[in-house]
């Protein structure tokens, strides 16, 4: 059996009738169903129970606990009176009462065919017959028309209006459409706000806007958005996101579901995730099992002589005079700056490493930009206190030519930044030493002639700095 049920109970039912049934029994049973049909409410919910007992007259030995929640049994009693009258092979001339095809109906309330359609799914009760010509089609008997007509009138008179529209409703539904496309609507929002406004119904103004997009793609009003998600939508969703749109609102804008927008922004995360810088130099404590509390619980090595700050000369600019308020590292403070900005680089690139960006765990994502957020706190402490080393370099490549001082010292702050990166304080060096080399040969790229008159020593390589550790105390 084909039939789509959402009950897996009234899907067994109907097959057990099919099967075992006799014929008239069939029959009557499709009109026990559809007499509940009529007498069930959307909100409620029924025991199945109850339901096999008004379909069949008999209620079940297994008394079965399950229920339906009514909007659902509605679809299932719709499908299930089908399948039991085109099992029971009736002939429409042997119905009873008149019996009207979807073409005939069609034809008596002035509406497509595809309004029938839409009917049969929103509780006309549709059934299957053998009509003259042997041929077994879809009909609806009369009773069955009244009933839907006499509760549905509203439904009807806005169905029959359908093909009255003519060129010029048709273009103003259009217009409308597209502007309020432009504004960020999604198709069933533009449908509902366009039926209000012309009086008509939403599958009308629906119908006529996708017609409209069959016939001329290249100007259709919403393009075919039911396929996969391109990667320049996708950062526009999660720009939006991010700047403070909720997820209905984002997918309003986009005509995609809310698990949809959700998904798009623990993928789009996950991508700036894997973006992130997280090189790090890789040391034997850190796969320690106690690594943890011996770098990140380690308390901050406080001296006398770095807690005391150097006081600003006076006249300097403010900037300048502002350096002075850092106090500058001594090596076991730097030593264990730099240990734990390499060590939570590390945490973090070994979380990330195990990340699927299709299917991130948020709880992965958090860790990795704790982490990250964690390090770059601890190398801003670092280039802050050695933002003096920069200005006492600068000074000394200032051209009698009118080299701009402030901008020297600019280009040197980002050499420092970069020199904090990449260095290896497991070698044993001071970091002033390795900043210095990176300074000055960025300044030496810059300003080689001035470099070359006003530098005494300048070191060939990186090497130079690297193979020979500072032991002063």
């Amino acid at each position: 059996m084909s039939a789509h049920f959402h009950s897996e109970q009234l899907r067994d039912l109907c097959q057990q009738q099919v099967r075992f049934a006799p014929r008239e029994k069939r029959a009557e049973q499709a009109d026990r169903a559809e007499a509940f049909l009529r007498d069930v409410v959307a909100g409620r919910t029924y025991s199945f129970d109850m339901i096999c007992f008004r379909v069949t007259g008999y209620r079940p030995d297994s008394r079965d606990v399950a229920t339906v929640e009514g909007n659902r049994l509605i679809a299932d009693l719709l499908t299930l009176i089908e399948e039991l009258s085109d099992a029971a092979d009736i002939s429409a001339s042997a119905a009873g009462q008149a019996v009207f095809t979807v073409d005939e109906l069609s034809r008596r309330f002035n509406v497509s065919t595809k309004t029938i359609s839409r009917w049969r799914q929103q509780g006309l009760v549709s059934r299957r017959f053998v009509f003259e010509n042997g041929r077994k089609r879809v009909g609806f008997l009369a009773s069955s028309v009244e009933h839907f007509t006499s509760h549905n009138s509203e439904k009807i008179r806005r169905g029959e209006r359908f093909s009255q529209l003519t060129d010029a409703d048709r273009a103003l539904i259009i217009q409308r459409a597209r502007r309020l496309a432009a504004a960020g609507g999604c198709p069933s929002e533009v449908a509902r706000r366009i039926a209000r406004k012309m009086d008509r119904s939403v599958e009308t103004i629906r119908y006529t806007i996708r017609q409209f997009d069959d016939k001329f793609p290249d100007l259709a009003v919403f393009p075919d958005q039911s396929g996969p998600l391109n990667l320049e939508i996708k950062e526009r969703m999660y720009a939006d996101f991010l700047n403070g749109k909720s997820a209905d609102a984002v997918a309003a804008r986009y005509c995609r579901t809310r698990t949809t927008v959700y998904r798009v922004v623990n993928e789009m995360r996950a991508r700036a995730i894997m973006e992130l810088p997280l090189e790090y130099m890789d040391s034997a404590e850190f796969h320690r099992k106690a690594a943890d509390r011996k770098i990140l619980e380690a308390a901050f090595p406080e001296s006398e002589t770095a807690a005391r700050r150097a006081k600003a000369p006076v006249g300097l600019p403010r900037y300048l005079a502002s350096l002075y308020e850092v106090a500058l590292l001594n090596r076991e403070q730097e030593q264990y700056l730099f240990r734990k900005y390499n060590f939570v680089k590390f945490k973090a690139s070994r979380i990330r490493a195990g990340i699927d960006v299709a299917s991130a765990r948020s709880s992965d994502m958090d860790a990795v930009e704790k982490l990250y957020a964690e390090a770059v706190a601890v190398k801003n402490r670092i280039v802050q206190s050695n933002l003096r080393l920069v200005v006492s370099i600068a000074k000394r490549h200032i051209s009698g030519n009118g080299e701009d001082f402030f901008q020297l010292v600019s280009d040197g702050n980002v050499s420092l930044i970069r020199a904090a990166e990449k260095f290896d304080y497991t070698r044993g060096n001071k970091f002033s030493t390795y900043a210095s080399w990176a300074i000055m040969k960025n300044y030496a790229r810059t300003i080689p002639d001035e470099f070359r008159q006003r530098d005494r020593f300048r070191p060939t390589s990186e090497e130079m700095f690297l193979a020979t550790a500072d032991n002063r105390a």
